[in-house]
């Protein structure tokens, strides 16, 4: 899949093209019925299919003092778009003089003089432009008068639940890690560096531990967690602990994750965790022993859940 990073002048032209317009946070089963539509379409008229997103997000940009709440770091979601077959995602940088653009200035200056979109399909929701005042009515109007069709698609239901990311974000802040796998048709994931902690896992525990930096994106309710690690193309079992080691009082939160089987020297790589069930919450151990022994209790339950010997 084709990268471009740019709002405005690509530099190319685009063939017959097909598109969907939004943040794509978490590329959850509703995202991805839209891709697959868009990905017919353009299949159908001899075209391109492209996902035009954005980054920051614009809650980044405009309340730069709320919470962290995004399910991915744009190169997961880029990854996870591309993954669907898309042929091109642009990433807009969203910046003050992007957000100033009304409605109908993006539709007509950006995806019809820029672009040349042939057909949009969208989410019944989709709202764009300054103050977001862009909305599906609006775009169906302008297509008309642009020479490009809309089409908003249903939202896409699992058991009678609606998608949506929010949805997602709340089960995931609950520790309903099968609900929200449910939702986004693969486990919630956090991606980081592996970088030092406190040492303590390897040599004072038995239990080494890969400490985590992310980004700023949502995490799952603090506690113990069984993951899949993916590491140099390899996937391996583990535990992760997500919270203060209030064992140790550390004060700290960290996201640290016990590889099953592992010896390997990873710091300063990328790790992707895979999130599949939680275990426990984290609890205060009276000493270093008694800890030891629930982690290897831990170890023992998260192997069954994976299905590891």
């Amino acid at each position: 899949m084709e990268v471009i990073c740019k709002a405005k002048d690509f530099g190319r032209f685009f063939k017959n093209p097909v598109l969907t317009l939004g943040n794509f946070d978490g590329v959850h089963l509703g995202h991805q019925r839209i891709f697959q539509q868009v990905r017919r379409k353009a299949q159908e008229i001899g075209g391109e299919s492209i996902a035009y997103t954005f980054a920051p997000h614009p809650v980044q940009l405009l309340k730069p003092e709320k919470e962290p709440f995004l399910l991915l770091p744009i190169s997961e979601r880029i990854r996870l778009i591309g993954e669907t077959g898309m042929d091109v995602t642009i990433c807009a940088p969203f910046t003050q003089e992007f957000a100033s653009l009304t409605a109908e200035e993006f539709v007509r200056d950006i995806l019809h003089r820029q672009i040349g979109v042939r057909q949009i399909y969208v989410g019944q929701n989709t709202s764009f432009g300054r103050g977001r005042t862009g909305s599906v009515a609006l775009l169906k109007e302008l297509g008309e008068r642009y020479g490009f069709a809309v089409e908003a698609m249903e939202a896409v239901e699992v058991k009678g639940t609606l998608i949506s990311s929010s949805r997602i974000r709340r089960l995931i802040r609950g520790g309903n890690i099968p609900g929200a796998t449910e939702l986004l048709g693969r486990p919630p994931l956090l991606v980081g560096e592996v970088i030092r902690g406190f040492g303590r896992g390897g040599k004072k525990l038995g239990f080494p531990t890969a400490n985590l930096k992310i980004e700023k994106v949502l995490v799952p309710k603090p506690g113990i967690y069984a993951v899949w690690a993916i590491c140099g193309g390899q996937k391996f079992p583990g535990v992760a602990n997500l919270g203060w080691n209030p064992t140790f009082q550390d004060g700290k939160f960290s996201i640290e994750v016990h590889i099953l089987n592992f010896n390997k020297d990873i710091y300063g790589q990328t790790l992707r965790l895979e999130f599949v069930e939680r275990q426990r919450d984290e609890v205060t151990f009276r000493s270093p022993e008694e800890l030891i022994t629930q982690i290897k209790k831990d170890v023992e339950q998260a192997k069954r859940i994976l299905g590891v010997v």
